[in-house]
């Protein structure tokens, strides 16, 4: 991408991201700094509520990116039958489970290391996903993930 896709203050992901956003993708802000000051450090838009499905293509994608992962916490209300570890290239990924209802999944790097990614739930639209997958990586957005499904209609039914 070239630094004319986008202007640094637009509210839209850049032509080539935008066209690449649909079920199973995950969009990442990666600081290189080590205050990151966005409420969150991504997106991710799984195909359905399969966690076993879903998550080791997430994690495998993540340590490419991000070096390898140790732990994932995931909301219980949000996924069923959550296992307590999952092996994702011959590496044991601890999971975690809370009943927050809080429309993130969190994932630990090393001791202390955490991203937060807003999950659009999987029956989103492509154009809800697409709006709030953009929000989600601004890096002075300040609302959390419930909201930003509410702002952009993410965590509604489509219409047929």
């Amino acid at each position: 991408m070239t630094g004319s896709d986008s202007a640094p203050d637009s509210r839209h992901l850049p032509s080539g991201v935008h066209q690449a956003v649909r079920p199973g993708c995950a969009l990442l802000r990666l600081e290189t700094v080590e205050s990151r000051e966005g409420v969150l450090d991504g997106a991710w838009w799984p195909r359905s509520r399969d966690i076993g499905a879903e998550l080791p293509e997430l994690l495998s994608a993540l340590t490419r990116h991000l070096g390898p992962v140790t732990r994932v916490g995931l909301d219980t209300a949000a996924w069923g039958g959550l296992p307590t570890r999952i092996v994702v290239d011959d590496r044991v990924v601890h999971i975690d489970s809370f009943p927050v209802g809080d429309d993130t999944v969190l994932i630990t790097r090393g001791d202390q290391d955490l991203f937060s990614l807003l999950v659009i739930p999987p029956n989103a639209t492509p154009e809800a996903a697409r709006a709030a997958m953009a929000q989600a990586v601004r890096a002075d957005n300040i609302s959390q993930a419930e909201q930003i499904l509410i702002d952009t209609g993410s965590g509604q039914e489509p219409s047929d």
